[in-house]
């Protein structure tokens, strides 16, 4: 008999994690995470959810990618007149997810969100290939186009007018930060009694570690 999606399920063994054992500093932690899933050469490790809501609280969520995170926050860009950068814009709050499922790892981070200084997007965009710059032109994101073809031939145009050229970052395109004030650190266990860990941000600068329930 085929099996049925209610019968999926994976029994996690991997590792548990303790409160002795995580760094005080959540930051420090997802470093430590983050190179252990680059070690393991997982998928584009950097892959996260993000979700965001309108001003009245309808929710969207997508993937993007993670591309900068120190004790300010975690760095993502986009344009910032797709729907994303509006609902940011009018509702400077979010959640991200990572998921690394080889090591049965998932990290989740809520916080408000700013955008990232001019400098930030520029160095950034600077960084990016030739064709991604273009496509940043090209994309306007979120709205609806006419066909695949009127895409490509936008992206043609653009490498033609460029062609030998300095591409500049459009005034549209930049980064936004996360600053959480919650980062949750969960390890799969056995029998689904997970283990999480959740950092609170406090008001003297320090964090408060917290076991949850599974």
């Amino acid at each position: 008999m085929d099996r049925t999606i209610a019968d999926l399920r994976k029994d996690y063994s991997l590792e548990g994690l303790s409160k002795n054992e995580v760094d005080p500093n959540p930051f420090i932690q997802f470093k430590k995470w983050f190179e252990q899933a680059l070690a393991a050469q997982l998928p584009e490790p950097n892959a996260m959810t993000l979700a965001t809501a309108t001003r009245d609280g309808k929710p969207s969520a997508r993937m993007v990618l993670l591309k900068d995170f120190d004790e300010r926050g975690f760095v993502f860009f986009t344009n910032y007149n797709s729907r994303k950068g509006q609902e940011l814009t009018a509702n400077p709050q979010a959640a991200l997810v990572f998921w690394w499922a080889e090591l049965e790892r998932q990290v989740r981070i809520l916080g408000r969100v700013e955008r990232v200084s001019e400098a930030e997007s520029d160095y950034y965009f600077e960084s990016r290939p030739a064709n991604s710059r273009l496509g940043a032109w090209a994309s306007e994101q979120s709205e609806v186009i006419p066909s695949r073809e009127f895409l490509e031939q936008r992206m043609q145009e653009l490498q033609i007018k460029y062609e030998n050229q300095e591409i500049p970052r459009p005034p549209y395109w930049g980064g936004f930060r996360v600053i959480p004030n919650e980062i949750e650190f969960w390890q799969g266990r056995s029998s689904r009694l997970h283990d999480r860990l959740l950092y609170t941000s406090l008001e003297d600068g320090n964090w408060q570690i917290e076991r949850l329930s599974p």
